[in-house]
């Protein structure tokens, strides 16, 4: 009885707040329509920058520790291991490319944006978000260089030019290599109130208009019915994820905080930009929008579970 009830307040204080914004978003879109492009341009391009300069500065990285690349080499691998399991799936499945492109794309890559930062924040507010930065950024950069590869398929000559585009609009990188530049020569910009507090500000609304933004989309979601194809990508992505991310943790020799923090950040539903992806380039873009959504909406049970888990028995 008392587990239930913890895992009751663990829902409470970590998942419910996700719900009931991701809730608002929902019901903003269906009584106003909401532009969906508007608001996810206003969460690329000045919230997670603002985030993730923040975070950078902030955090004791780049000062003798490996923990960002450490954390950079965990991500990778997540995504490495995945694929492996996944790719093995959809050959014993005998699936035609584009579902195996898709169901590549909906295991592999995770929401480390407009679900993972609060998740990661509401659980653990003081070293989550400093490392998840990291994860965060290798996954977006994996999403638009591997993931853009993957949904591309048979456009393979146009899939590095493509690669390189895509990272080069990612706003989020340069916002992480000024918050490296601002350390490294010991720019003093906490000093500047005029720079630092609407930072700061980007910072503390990144949570909310991201969750808006997580609504909006699941609003603007038709999915099919649920099918074993979707099935095995769900169980996939929020049962396997997490535990392959628990075994690299102990791989990559992380402490007992670190890795809580990585393996509730691998425990995110499927990334909504590779949804993006398989409908621009023609990949399963039905199969691709329906594991978003059912994983998004399932992910409340598997978090709470996992999180359970976590605070229970794995870290002091």
């Amino acid at each position: 009885m008392d587990a239930v009830l913890f895992s009751w307040n663990l829902f409470r204080d970590v998942c419910l707040p996700i719900v009931v914004l991701i809730s608002l978003g929902v019901l903003l879109d269906r009584r106003f329509a909401l532009s969906l492009s508007t608001l996810v341009k206003l969460n690329i391009h000045l919230f997670v920058p603002g985030f993730i300069f923040v975070k950078v500065v902030e955090s004791s990285v780049g000062r003798g520790d490996l923990t960002a690349l450490k954390a950079i080499g965990f991500t990778l691998s997540v995504i490495g291991v995945t694929g492996l399991l996944g790719l093995a799936v959809a050959r014993w499945m005998r699936w035609g490319a584009a579902t195996s492109r898709s169901f590549l794309l909906s295991t592999m890559f995770y929401n480390c944006g407009n679900w993972g930062i609060p998740m990661v924040q509401l659980a653990y507010p003081g070293s989550g978000p400093p490392l998840h930065v990291f994860v965060l950024l290798t996954m977006n950069l994996s999403t638009f260089t591997l993931g853009l590869a993957l949904a591309s398929g048979h456009e393979r000559g146009r899939s590095v030019w493509k690669s390189l585009g895509g990272i080069l609009k990612l706003t989020p990188v340069y916002a992480i290599s000024a918050g490296f530049l601002c350390k490294g020569l010991g720019i003093p910009v906490q000093d500047w109130k005029f720079v630092w507090e609407p930072l700061k500000y980007l910072d503390r609304g990144l949570v909310s208009i991201a969750l808006i933004t997580l609504g909006v989309q699941l609003s603007q979601t038709r999915p099919p019915r649920l099918n074993r194809v979707l099935g095995l990508s769900l169980a996939m992505r929020l049962l396997a994820g997490p535990v392959i991310a628990f075994g690299l943790t102990r791989i990559w020799g992380f402490d007992a905080a670190s890795s809580a923090v990585l393996v509730l950040g691998a425990s995110a539903p499927t990334a909504v930009n590779t949804a993006l992806l398989a409908h621009d380039l023609k990949a399963d873009s039905r199969f691709a929008s329906a594991a978003v959504f059912y994983s998004t909406c399932m992910a409340v049970l598997t978090v709470t579970i996992i999180l359970s888990i976590q605070k229970l028995f794995l870290t002091p």
